[in-house]
């Protein structure tokens, strides 16, 4: 059967496959559509495991709320900043997300096994796969954090466009506009600052030890430092690690919006519970940021293109 432009063209509208692949896919398959479809989708597999290597650390986070007690925050990873921009692999995110705030999966391996909800006959994994041969990229989905509310509301915050995704779990009795714009604030701040903890009380003794033998091991090593008497080192170390807690516990942080400059997200939360007539705290937060903690790959672009030259 004679392949036509008009074919390759609507087969190429249906999977967003390049034009060679569709090409090759109707000759394969005789012309017939449905086959060339499933063709390219076996294909895309193969793909997929070709580009599982690759290293993918940009991409986006995306949070969805379903509604006032319940938020979900996900990370899907690409190999460049590009396919991050690309309009097809945004909604693809904002479709993970979707999926996110629906499931009951406690893990990934759960929810990369649920039925994709966009089409039931396929699973999250047959849909990412599916993605990687019609974008050409290594993509992940790395990790979701679904977050439901028990007494209060969640509140949520997207920064840079997809770079961070923020949900605060507030606990409060009260759930007004009030309340839910200082929750924005404090999911602005956790976004802004990235605090590890919600106070001192959910940090342990024994990361508080740690430090204490690290700065003491740093203040042994200082010639001057060493020299002063015990009382004053172990002073120095309490100081040092209260001035860490005050960075990495988010009710001690300068609030980012204080007009004094001063004022702490603590002493912010007391004034909105006074305003709204009852306590209004943060239970806990979830903060992802992209590609955080994976080591991305120094491309020497240059060399690539000499080497592809030579080939």
């Amino acid at each position: 059967m004679a392949i036509t432009a008009a074919m390759v063209k609507e087969l190429r509208e249906m999977t967003g496959a390049g034009m060679m692949d569709c090409k090759k896919a109707l000759n394969e398959t005789n012309g017939n559509m449905e086959e060339a479809v499933e063709f390219l989708r076996k294909n895309g597999q193969a793909k997929a495991e070709k580009k599982a290597s690759r290293i993918a650390a940009e991409g986006l986070c995306a949070v969805v709320t379903k509604d006032e007690k319940t938020a979900a925050v996900v990370e899907v990873n690409s190999e460049t900043d590009f396919v991050a921009k690309n309009e097809t692999f945004q909604e693809f995110v904002k479709a993970v997300a979707n999926q996110a705030v629906n499931s009951s999966s406690a893990d990934m391996d759960a929810f990369m096994a649920e039925a994709w909800s966009e089409d039931s006959s396929k699973t999250v994994n047959d849909a990412l796969v599916e993605k990687v041969a019609v974008i050409g990229e290594n993509l992940k989905i790395r990790r979701f954090e679904k977050v439901v509310a028990e007494h209060g509301c969640v509140a949520t915050y997207v920064h840079g466009g997809g770079r961070i995704g923020v949900i605060v779990d507030a606990d409060t009795d009260v759930v007004n506009d009030a309340v839910k714009e200082a929750m924005v604030n404090i999911a602005m701040q956790i976004a802004a600052l990235n605090p590890k903890y919600v106070s001192r009380a959910e940090v342990s003794a024994d990361y508080i030890a740690h430090e204490k033998e690290i700065l003491l091991a740093q203040i042994m090593n200082d010639p001057k430092e060493s020299q002063k008497p015990e009382k004053v080192i172990n002073g120095m170390i309490e100081g040092r690690v209260s001035k860490e807690l005050k960075e990495i516990c988010l009710v001690d942080q300068v609030y980012v919006k204080a007009e004094d400059g001063k004022q702490t997200v603590g002493k912010y939360l007391e004034e909105v519970s006074k305003a709204v007539g009852c306590t209004v705290s943060v239970k806990r937060f979830v903060r992802f940021e992209t590609g955080e903690g994976i080591e991305k790959k120094q491309e020497d672009f240059a060399a690539e293109v000499a080497a592809q030259m030579n080939q």
